[in-house]
């Protein structure tokens, strides 16, 4: 298996939001680039950061270009979280927004990737809304 293959979620989040490339070379997978967004440029170290050698394979340089017009000032106010095995909705909303009853806010702004918020599965990168 190739680090580009290793790195398809990766590059599956890059899709969209990184004006860049992802090659492959020297045994390494260079990411260089630029995104519109802090949030974009976390989103994408997250989604990188799901396969425990990415130290050893990934060579990055990834600039904040801006220029995201209305979203810029959308997402600037959120962070993201990668979820872990055994993580539920509510026990990310009680450590990031201080109240396990707000996982329901978590839940609205990731709802292009979540059908239900029962059902999260380890990997996925949420938006945490602020």
């Amino acid at each position: 298996m190739g680090l580009r293959d290793k790195y398809a979620y990766a590059i599956s989040t890059a899709k969209g939001k990184f004006d860049g490339s992802a090659e492959e070379r020297d045994g390494k997978l260079h990411f260089k680039g630029s995104v519109r967004t802090e949030e974009e440029k976390n989103e994408l170290w997250s989604a990188i950061k799901t396969i425990p050698t990415w130290r050893d394979d990934v060579v990055a340089d990834i600039q904040v270009k801006g220029g995201g017009g209305g979203t810029a000032t959308a997402t600037a106010t959120s962070t993201t979280y990668t979820v872990k095995p055994g993580d539920t909705l509510s026990a990310i909303a009680k450590k990031h927004l201080g109240d396990a009853n707000k996982y329901m806010k978590i839940y609205e702004a990731n709802r292009d990737q979540l059908s239900d918020p029962d059902k999260i599965k380890p990997g996925q990168v949420l938006r945490i809304p602020s």
